[in-house]
């Protein structure tokens, strides 16, 4: 007598299952890797607590510019109780002008000094670059030097020629200086920038019958955006910043940038105005800002390409 097998072919994935991986074999994490993600944890919060630390003063003084006077320095949290927006209106017109005529008096002065920079550096840096001239050398390890000299050796002999020439107390003391190329970082910053170029070019442009002039205007100049966008982007922040040329200069009121403006806050007055002051030094950061975040790929891109690190 025959008998069927009653025996069915078992599914595939019921015999995965049926089989399961053995605990011992499982993949388990190696020490050498727990410590790298031990140590790339513990980075980012370095990092999170350094910009935690750098950020902090700038939080603090927009959230005082929205307290009165008396809770400012009483009071270092960022935890903001009271919503004071007073302080921008009082600020706004507290030195009796309206607080736009100094933005605008420093925006003339930002304009010349960046216009001066981008011509006056790119010339001597070209120059510096590509020609042969006598004692070319020692010209430029003396620009590379006055990079170490500070303002205020400079200063008081440059005072004494602007006094003589009648122009103290108006902006042209700020504005023609960077007209003569005398910020040697910038020279430097393009001359490294120039140096990358390959001389191809210019030879190229020699046997058309090209000059020095075309050559710089035509090719040279308009390769040079990255280098060109960081100088105009440092020189924005530090003129607009500087307070030191600016009050030795500026007699005026009526001729005050921000940075003099500010500090009439505390000096031009017998009760002083922090909350105005912390007000509209929050309207002077909005444009530092926005150079700075629309600028910034041009800002790394030109740092880069000249070797600077």
């Amino acid at each position: 007598m025959r008998t069927e097998s009653t025996s069915r072919p078992v599914p595939h994935a019921a015999v995965a299952t049926a089989s399961p991986v053995p605990p011992s074999t499982a993949r388990r994490p190696d020490g050498r890797q727990v410590r790298r993600t031990l140590r790339r944890a513990g980075k980012h919060a370095l990092l999170i607590l350094g910009v935690i630390t750098t950020l902090y003063p700038v939080l603090w003084m927009v959230v005082s510019s929205l307290r009165p006077d008396g809770q400012i320095f009483g009071n270092p949290s960022l935890l903001l109780t009271t919503f004071h927006a007073e302080n921008y209106v009082y600020g706004w017109t507290a030195l009796g002008r309206p607080f736009s005529a100094y933005l605008v008096n420093s925006a003339v002065v930002v304009i010349g000094s960046i216009i001066g920079n981008l011509v006056s550096c790119s010339m001597a840096a070209y120059a510096f670059a590509r020609l042969r001239f006598r004692f070319q050398r020692p010209a430029f390890a003396y620009m590379l030097v006055s990079i170490m000299l500070p303002v205020h050796v400079v200063i008081v002999p440059q005072y004494i020629l602007w006094a003589q020439a009648g122009l103290v107390n108006s902006f042209w003391p700020l504005i023609v200086p960077k007209l003569l190329a005398t910020d040697a970082f910038f020279i430097f910053l393009m001359v490294q920038f120039i140096r990358g170029l390959p001389r191809e070019l210019d030879e190229a442009a020699r046997i058309d019958g090209a000059g020095h002039g075309r050559i710089f205007f035509l090719i040279i100049l308009p390769l040079m955006k990255p280098a060109l966008a960081t100088t105009a982007i440092f020189t924005f922040i530090w003129t607009w910043n500087d307070f030191f040329s600016q009050l030795i200069y500026l007699t005026d009121p009526q001729k005050y940038t921000v940075p003099i403006a500010l500090r009439s806050f505390i000096d031009a007055q017998s009760t002083s105005s922090f909350g105005g002051m912390f007000a509209m030094s929050v309207v002077a950061i909005v444009p530092l800002v926005l150079a700075f975040a629309l600028g910034q790929k041009y800002l790394v891109q030109g740092i880069a390409t000249t070797g600077l690190k």
